[in-house]
């Protein structure tokens, strides 16, 4: 059997920065090991397949997404990826993608130079900056939230940048995955962000949409502002305009992509 298959850098305007992810466009589905194996063979931090819907006004396609060891309800860049893939290799010419997941539908609106995913908000509530969390960063943050994930607050960048994990400690705190912020050093960046999920089988990610679902809502109510431009700055890096609609309960999270890659896979 063979499949068209995409490798995209999401949230950056160049390749080999920003978060890569494969995208597999299919007519029907695969069965659900058949897709956990080729998320595996990636070994991206997810690839999205997607399948059309025709017979819905709602929707335009179901999208699911899998890391290299199991199924996500909701990854950002990887939604960027199949929307740019639409967009630029299969001309997909309305000014919005609709998209059917396990969170419910999501969609990617094209803005300006970039698309824009509009995602439900996620914001965290306080929670104990515990000793596990502490030794698992190796750094003792000024406080913490949690929603799906746990959101550790540093007063500074750099903080944020010089934590090396212990990734097995951070297997052993209690969330789906561990979000390191704080504020930007320059004037024009609002906060910056790490991702630490190797609960999924991702030590670091480099770039997380899903997580700006629980970052924009604390640093909107922070910084008294709806409109925040973001860095996550893990090796790669990548870079993130967001919007904070409280009163929809709704984050949009925008950036660029670009295609690394194009090409077949071959499976039985």
């Amino acid at each position: 059997m063979k499949r068209q298959i995409f490798v995209v850098d999401a949230f950056t305007s160049s390749v080999f920065s920003g978060n890569p992810a494969a995208v597999v466009p299919l007519e029907q589905w695969l069965p659900d090991k058949t897709m956990q194996a080729i998320g595996a063979e990636n070994n991206l931090s997810e690839t999205a397949f997607f399948v059309p819907m025709p017979e819905s006004d709602e929707t335009d396609f179901h999208l699911r997404w899998f890391t290299p060891t199991v199924e996500v309800e909701l990854c950002g860049h990887a939604t960027l990826a199949a929307a740019h893939v639409l967009v630029q290799r299969f001309a997909w010419t309305a000014d919005r993608v609709r998209f059917l997941t396990k969170s419910g539908t999501v969609q990617v609106c094209r803005r300006d130079d970039r698309l824009e995913l509009d995602f439900p908000a996620r914001p965290g509530e306080p929670a104990e900056v515990s000793p596990e969390l502490t030794a698992a960063l190796a750094a003792a943050p000024r406080e913490a939230r949690l929603a799906r994930d746990l959101m550790a607050i540093f007063p500074t960048e750099d903080q944020v940048r010089a934590l090396r994990p212990d990734i097995p400690g951070i297997m052993a705190v209690e969330a789906n995955a561990v979000i390191a912020t704080a504020p930007g050093s320059a004037p024009d960046i609002d906060f910056v962000s790490r991702f630490f999920a190797p609960r999924i089988g991702i030590p670091e990610d480099p770039v997380t949409g899903s997580a700006h679902c629980t970052l924009i809502p604390y640093w909107a109510e922070r910084l008294g502002k709806d409109e925040l431009h973001a860095l996550q700055v893990s090796p790669r890096g990548g870079e993130l305009f967001c919007r904070y609609d409280k009163g929809k309960g709704r984050v949009r999270i925008g950036g660029r992509a670009v295609t690394y890659l194009e090409g077949t896979i071959q499976f039985p």
